[in-house]
């Protein structure tokens, strides 16, 4: 969950926060790849899109072969609830539900089509009493590099 005193500040840490959930590797029933990953992420903020960033990152092989741990965002707040979880070899799905000064809906929907891809969007909104306030998508296209330098 996102505290704020500004709604302008929520609307820059939302995106932060989807960002952080597609920052590393997943992992396959062959296992995944281990190593550098470049990520494209391109975030769509109520309804404007940005241009695509692009990072790279180094994950371990404990990183790239535990999807469900990677890739699913922590509750540090206890303000918010599981409302579903689905994982697979090459799929994981997740949804939780924050309550707070802004509430917040935010769900990731992986595909690890193999060891060296894979693609996701993760959606957030956020709502003040009962108004929806900000609505963010970030489409994700991970591929593996190499080795980590």
């Amino acid at each position: 969950m996102i505290k704020t005193k500004y709604l302008s500040d929520a609307s820059r840490k939302i995106p932060a926060m989807a960002l952080l959930c597609a920052a590393a590797s997943p992992a396959m029933a062959d296992g995944m790849s281990p190593g550098l990953w470049q990520i494209t992420e391109t975030v769509t903020m109520n309804g404007r899109a940005t241009a695509p960033q692009v990072r790279t990152r180094c994950l371990s092989a404990e990183q790239a072969n535990d999807t469900a741990a990677t890739f699913t965002p922590d509750d540090r707040t206890g303000n918010c609830d599981r409302a579903e979880f689905q994982s697979t070899a090459t799929k994981l799905k997740w949804r939780m539900l924050c309550k707070g000064q802004m509430d917040m809906d935010v769900s990731g929907d992986f595909t690890f089509d193999t060891p060296k891809h894979y693609s996701a969007t993760i959606q957030s909104k956020g709502s003040m009493a009962g108004r929806e306030v900000v609505n963010t998508s970030v489409a994700i296209e991970g591929e593996h590099q190499g080795e980590c330098q």
